[in-house]
């Protein structure tokens, strides 16, 4: 059963248990990342047992935010003690779960879909979210729909942890929030985003190499992507809705990486007169997974909840059996549930 809690709950949580395990979900992006990180720093700073999980999906681009912090089961033996022999690979976690011997957290996690690999059947003991559309997995849950990123809700926590903001979690903050936002573009920014940005500034973070390396270097696989998606999108209501797709053959012939795809859901957006953006990609397990992006007149969520999906007004998603072709009807049904295609 969920119980929404308050912040100050959360907060209490924390300050009453140990041996931190935090997740983050599948495909994690910036907020994901920076929200884990900077909690597991504040964890630690007031004398907690604090790792992160190493989600098999983290890209080279966010490792020097989780330096340190990743959960390696060498270093936490003592910790995270087992009875008998350790065991080894991915199921050492599962392992220590059914031992009881972490307490488990996730940050910007909505879905129990989208728990990482590996953690399918985590049970996890706080979440902490800013979406709405959360579904309530965990026994205690703290939401947070107005805060643009999950950052916001963490930079918010830490006096509450009696923890003090330092360089790094301030770092690892301003890309939660600074990514969530388009660098400060989307309609989900507000002016407590703006506040949190200039609290992690005020605390040492150095924000124009992050701002050059998350909004304006790009690798050339990722130019060839882009020149791809201009020559091949479907235009749809008046061209009001643009739609484009990744297929995994196109992933390996212009050798693209994780970090050259993390941020192209919004990519048809920037065309004048598009309203709602769609990107299709193949993803584990035959799953069409469909990104949707939406100005404010058209809520991605509710387009995406009809598929099972969901996320916030101007940004969500959902999968489906099938590969990019079911997922491109099924998105396309709903979209013409708003507008006539």
């Amino acid at each position: 059963m969920t119980a929404r809690v308050s912040l100050a709950e959360a907060a209490e949580f924390l300050l009453a248990h140990d041996n931190y395990l935090l997740l983050s979900h599948r495909r994690p992006d910036g907020d994901a990342v920076g929200s884990n990180a900077a909690l597991c720093r504040a964890l630690r700073a007031i004398g907690k047992q604090a790792w992160v999980y190493d989600n098999p999906q983290f890209t080279p681009k966010f490792m020097p935010y989780l330096d340190g912090l990743l959960w390696q089961p060498e270093a936490t033996e003592n910790a995270f003690p087992l009875r008998g022999r350790r065991p080894e690979g991915p199921d050492e976690a599962a392992s220590r779960l059914a031992a009881g011997r972490f307490t488990l957290v996730s940050c910007d996690v909505a879905s129990r879909g989208l728990f990482p690999f590996g953690m399918e059947e985590a049970a996890v003991d706080l979440a902490i979210d800013h979406h709405g559309t959360n579904e309530g997995f965990a026994p205690r849950c703290y939401v947070d729909e107005r805060r643009a990123a999950c950052g916001e809700i963490i930079l918010e926590l830490l006096p509450l942890l009696g923890a003090e903001l330092d360089k790094p979690m301030a770092e690892a903050l301003y890309v939660a929030i600074s990514t969530d936002t388009g660098c400060f573009r989307y309609v989900n920014t507000t002016d407590n985003t703006f506040r949190c940005a200039a609290a992690c500034v005020a605390a040492g973070a150095e924000i124009y190499p992050i701002n050059r390396t998350f909004f304006e270097m790009k690798r050339r696989p990722r130019l060839r992507l882009e020149a791809h998606l201009i020559a091949n999108m479907e235009f749809f209501a008046q061209g009001r809705v643009a739609v484009s797709a990744i297929p995994q053959s196109l992933i390996r012939e212009l050798e693209l990486t994780e970090d050259d795809i993390d941020d192209i859901s919004g990519f048809g957006r920037s065309i004048e007169g598009v309203q709602i953006a769609v990107m299709l990609r193949e993803v584990e397990g035959g799953m069409g997974k469909a990104s949707v992006r939406t100005d404010p007149n058209f809520d991605a969520a509710r387009i995406c909840r009809r598929l099972g999906g969901g996320g916030h007004p101007g940004a969500a998603g959902a999968s489906l059996p099938g590969g990019i072709p079911a997922i491109r009807e099924a998105v396309l049904q709903s979209i013409s549930q708003e507008l006539p295609l």
